[in-house]
């Protein structure tokens, strides 16, 4: 369904105003909208709600035979090339890491054709800003000196995007042949992979590792003052509540958590796509916290304000499911997704609003786009690397939503067998309107301005 680019204007518009509560071409600033201004990569990961509106408009048209015929599974609802990385598993309670999606914030029951959409969406929206980056079309955070770095071309991200579908599907097929198999996790990648120093890195900061009381999220947010743990004081990332709104937070929540609640704040600026939604953070640990040895006895719980997922404002019919409210539906799709999920995994309903409670990794390592779409050396096999271990991890997780029988498994291995490269070529159509839609929003965020008109 093609629109006119002002109709096209209206409807970014309203979509993020439905979302965010403010009009993106008014006079009124909302950091996440700058945030997503910024770059192509950035608008996708800000937008969710507009990638499902475009998916109903027929904007982005779906194999209808990847749609209806495979069953419905636990799906990301927000798959994107960011949203993949290490944890330790069981949260931070746990010492084993590995490699698996990374946000459930709009998780729910629907069909598969989602993620690999939006995934593939994003890679080829990755490698586009890694080239814009050299050019200086975009300004990365992660990079400041782009001497001697190589881009990813278009044909090159299209194969990592082909690559993505095949690791995909084969690991579904393996699945088949051997229905355990979606209890193995991606812990281990050969010598020169994209992964690999990201793994040790993350191994380094769980507990027990070298770089635990110096890098892990833990030692990074929080430090000992006069013999007691608390967090750090940094004004841009973390606000001190006023006595009474902190005792409120400390007794509503104490009852998720096993030890006590050493200090709290409220957590400012994370994410783009939550941006403007609350979220506080809780030091757990004994009471009786006796000095550094007890360091690894402490983690941070986030508890964050949970929204209905991205999908079903527009689908909202598609599976019953759905119909939990939405911190209980995130808690349900990740622990079936995730292999040995959070021992901190819970939800509540407290002033006013539901509210996801769940651990804060220690070993958490994210892989921001310019570490796959940019190298000295090679940036295409990167991106290949990176892209297939994410067609692998992805497809694992889908096969967990349902471990009766691996009918799931099957229908997707035959029906992207099929229908693939109808798929990639939607996808590449659609990247470009990702991108198109990033300049309109650029341009009303300048109209908007005081004295702009």
């Amino acid at each position: 369904m093609n629109c006119s680019v002002d109709e096209r204007h209206d409807l970014i518009r309203a979509e993020l105003e439905r979302i965010d509560s403010v009009d993106p071409s008014s006079d009124a600033f909302c950091r996440k909208h700058r945030k997503m201004s910024a770059n192509p990569m950035r608008f996708l990961r800000g937008s969710a709600q507009l990638f499902y509106t475009d998916i109903q408009r027929g904007t982005f048209p779906l194999p209808s035979a990847l749609v209806e015929a495979p069953p419905l599974t636990t799906v990301m609802g927000d798959c994107h090339v960011s949203n993949f990385g290490f944890v330790t598993e069981q949260g931070s309670h746990g010492d084993r890491v590995v490699f698996c999606p990374n946000d459930y914030d709009d998780a729910c029951i629907g069909p598969a054709v989602w993620d690999l959409a939006r995934y593939i969406v994003s890679l080829l929206v990755a490698a586009e800003y890694g080239r814009g980056v050299l050019a200086r079309n975009y300004r990365s955070d992660e990079i400041t000196d782009t001497s001697g770095l190589k881009a990813v071309s278009p044909a090159e991200a299209l194969n990592a995007a082909q690559e993505f579908l095949a690791a995909y599907r084969h690991t579904c097929r393996q699945s088949v042949r051997d229905p355990d198999l979606h209890m193995i996790a991606l812990d281990h990648f050969r010598k020169k992979h994209v992964l690999r120093d990201l793994l040790r890195k993350a191994r380094r900061r769980a507990s027990g590792g070298k770089d635990f009381e110096t890098k892990s999220t833990l030692a990074k947010d929080t430090e000992i003052r006069r013999d007691r743990p608390c967090f750090r004081d940094r004004p841009k990332r973390f606000h001190r509540l006023e006595p009474r709104r902190a005792e409120a937070v400390r007794h509503a929540f104490r009852p998720y958590v096993g030890d006590e609640i050493l200090d709290l704040v409220q957590r400012l600026g994370a994410g783009t796509g939550s941006v403007n939604l609350q979220r506080f953070y809780l030091l757990v640990g004994p009471a009786d916290f006796s000095g550094p040895a007890d360091l690894p006895l402490c983690h941070v719980v986030e508890v964050k304000q949970q929204r209905p997922a991205a999908a079903l404002f527009r689908f909202p019919d598609v599976s019953p499911v759905n119909r939990l409210n939405p911190a209980h539906l995130t808690v349900d799709c990740q622990r079936l997704m995730q292999r040995s999920p959070d021992l901190v995994l819970d939800e509540a309903f407290w002033d006013g609003e539901h509210w996801l409670i769940r651990s804060r990794q220690h070993a958490r390592v994210g892989v921001e786009p310019e570490e796959i779409a940019l190298a000295r050396k090679n940036p295409a096999r990167r991106l290949i690397q990176y892209a297939r271990a994410c067609g692998k991890a992805l497809a694992l997780a889908h096969a967990r939503g349902d471990r009766r029988s691996p009918r799931f498994e099957a229908a997707m291995t035959d029906q992207l067998k099929v229908h693939a490269d109808e798929l990639l070529a939607s996808a590449r159509r659609y990247a470009r309107q990702v991108r198109a839609d990033q300049r309109l929003l650029r341009g009303m965020l300048v109209e908007g301005r005081p004295g702009s008109h």
